[in-house]
């Protein structure tokens, strides 16, 4: 018997299952889609500095052709820049420098770097179920060339993504009114990009009717992530056309983004996603643990997505290992990180739907200067400390008169069965970067 198998080998599986045999655990990793494979969420914030350093991935990240990032930048719906917030400067350490990734790269360097560890890591390989008995996760039952197999291990750890193996079975989604949003995308290769240590940065660029907002994310090789974000209704109901038709209907009306990708040329067909802002009522059970979008998924503003799942990854790997040491695999060891966890993405959630209320960095700083570097602590991805809520009064004392103060995720949020469930939609048009 296994010590622990991992569904999925995206960067929170990875992680899991990397310090998991660094404390000299057997770990099998099974991975559905054959890697390298196409991804989103391509920015990482400073604050995935320490996981990737207790990983052993420093060194392979700086050896990496990837994009240095060193700041990130608004853009307002009159088209006026802020000043660039510089993790730098408000953090002079190397934790502040971090990457714009091409995830089929990303993802392949953090899977083969937990195969160095002794993970014993198969991609292509189908999960099928998780095996029970009573209420405890015994092992897996997976499928190999036709031939269905089972493997029994002390824990599961369910990092299979948006196809939430575990959190679907047990019916734990609630979906996220607030966040019902939607994205389109593509890549560019020679859009408009700054220069210096400008030159990496993401730019948040917000549609002059301040109906959503773009992302600009700029990798290497000359290419550029382009996506617009907006609520669900608004950018996929009522619409004339495709997918192809509403992005460049976008970004024809915002000067920003049209000016950037003016002397461009476009190198892939348009990605859809939708409705996929969602939580799960459970971190663990008796026996198995959810990490990264196997357990939720928040939202592509501040590009928080990475160090979510490295984050959980990270912490339930710890409660596996001290729970083994015990003999202890109950939900309640398992998931004992889950109050600190949940806390770190309040946070984040919090700013994300302050910035869709209308939210002004510039007027914030303007107000209250002493609060630029606690602010600029959120952005980095500093959630999992209270040191930060200071800032949460403040912000709420520039309200305009009427507006409510922002209610608990567990507030507003409904089942499954409420909202469309989560479908990513392709159209596949040209090369994948």
């Amino acid at each position: 018997m296994l010590d622990v198998v991992v569904i999925g080998g995206g960067p929170a599986g990875s992680t899991t299952s990397t310090i998991l045999a660094q404390a000299g655990l057997t770990v099998a990793l099974f991975e559905r889609e054959k890697f390298p494979r196409f991804h989103i969420g391509e920015s990482l914030i400073p604050e995935t500095y320490w996981v990737l350093k207790r990983l052993d991935m420093l060194e392979k990240m700086q050896r990496s052709r990837f994009v240095k990032k060193y700041s990130v930048q608004f853009v307002n719906a009159n088209g006026k820049l802020s000043a660039p917030f510089y993790f730098w400067d408000n953090k002079p350490h190397e934790c502040s420098q971090t990457w714009q990734v091409v995830r089929s790269e990303f993802d392949q360097l953090m899977l083969d770097n937990a195969r160095e560890h002794g993970v014993e890591a198969q991609d292509g390989v189908h999960v099928i179920e998780v095996l029970f008995e009573g209420d405890r996760a015994t092992g897996v039952a997976i499928k190999q060339d036709g031939v269905r197999k089972e493997i029994r291990a002390k824990v599961v750890v369910d990092a299979s993504g948006q196809a939430a193996l575990l959190m679907n079975r047990m019916k734990l989604r609630l979906w996220d009114p607030v966040l019902n949003k939607g994205a389109i995308w593509t890549y560019w290769e020679g859009a408009y990009r700054d220069t210096g240590r400008d030159e990496g940065a993401t730019m948040v660029i917000q549609t002059p009717g301040r109906d959503g907002w773009f992302w600009n994310i700029p990798l290497h090789d000359n290419i550029v992530s382009l996506g617009v974000v907006a609520p669900f209704d608004y950018l996929f109901k009522g619409r004339k056309g495709n997918h192809e038709l509403t992005y460049q209907e976008e970004v024809d009306k915002t000067p920003a983004v049209k000016e950037r990708v003016r002397n461009a040329r476009r190198v892939t067909g348009y990605f859809a996603t939708r409705d996929y802002s969602y939580r799960s009522t459970e971190v663990a059970g008796n026996g198995w643990v959810l990490v990264g979008d196997a357990f939720g998924f928040l939202d592509p503003l501040y590009s928080s997505g990475v160090l979510l799942a490295l984050k959980s990854g990270e912490l339930a790997a710890d409660a596996i290992i001290d729970g083994l040491a015990k003999g202890d695999t109950s939900g309640a060891q398992l998931g004992r990180w889950g109050e600190v966890f949940n806390n770190g993405v309040d946070r984040m959630r919090r700013l994300v739907c302050e910035y869709y209320d209308g939210f002004s960095f510039g007027n914030f700083v303007r107000n209250y200067p002493e609060l630029r570097n606690t602010v600029t602590d959120l952005l980095i991805g500093d959630l999992f400390t209270d040191k930060v809520d200071k800032v949460w009064t403040p912000m709420e004392s520039l309200y305009p008169p009427g507006k409510q103060r922002l209610q608990s995720w567990r507030e507003g949020m409904v089942p499954d069965a409420a909202l469309h469930k989560t479908n990513e939609l392709t159209l596949p048009e040209g090369r994948r970067p």
